[in-house]
């Protein structure tokens, strides 16, 4: 196994000053930063837009996710592209048309995500995971910020990991949100876990680069 990637979420930072806090945490230690895109529709929660993502990606080095919650993301694929998005992470929920989705992304020159809550299985990424660079396991239904952590969904990290290497997926990042805290980082790693996401336990932290680290 590894070492295991940080990507503070930023869902939780003062959204006036969010490119700052971004290179903040950056200089904290984080591996990436990880950006909820909300439309208010397939959640209950509206936040922000590409213009967000391109203040964060001009001021930090690291790779930006953006993490498009969204019931209609063929729409906003480009502009977080052109925003310089590294990657792009669609919910499989929303589309019968995944693989389009993903071939769009990575047509608009970004890495292609795909993000399934609690509930989704992952059977669908054997005829998918040539197309994949990112798979995001939520381990919280998506939404809002400071969730209890759903440990059941534990089991969705190793058995994707063994759908993607078996189907031509290998290279794809396996990224875990949701509740990710020091208390159940270790059996995260464990099952297979390439990136922690963690809001509030990083950035609610007197100190997010010690708070990263023991997530590490």
């Amino acid at each position: 196994m590894g070492k295991v990637m940080i990507a503070p979420s930023v869902l939780g930072c003062d959204q006036g000053n969010i490119a700052e806090e971004a290179l903040a945490l950056q200089s904290a230690g984080a591996d990436m930063i990880h950006l909820d895109v909300m439309d208010g529709v397939f959640v209950p929660v509206l936040t922000v837009g590409a213009a967000i993502a391109e203040s964060i990606t001009r001021e930090v080095d690291i790779p930006v996710d953006a993490h498009l919650m969204v019931s209609k993301p063929s729409h906003l694929i480009k502009a977080f592209a052109d925003a310089r998005c590294s990657y792009i992470t669609v919910h499989a929920e929303v589309t019968s048309h995944l693989d389009r989705l993903l071939q769009q992304i990575r047509a608009a020159g970004s890495k292609a995500g795909v993000a399934v809550n609690p509930s989704t299985p992952v059977d669908f990424l054997r005829w998918v995971a040539p197309a994949v660079d990112l798979l995001l396991i939520m381990t919280v239904n998506p939404g809002y910020g400071g969730q209890k952590h759903l440990g059941y969904v534990h089991d969705k990290i190793s058995e994707a990991r063994r759908i993607l290497d078996g189907h031509g997926g290998g290279g794809a990042l396996i990224s875990v949100d949701g509740g990710v805290t020091d208390a159940n980082a270790e059996k995260l790693r464990s099952a297979g876990a390439d990136i922690l996401v963690s809001g509030s336990f990083i950035t609610g932290s007197d100190d997010p680069a010690a708070a990263m680290e023991k997530l590490r």
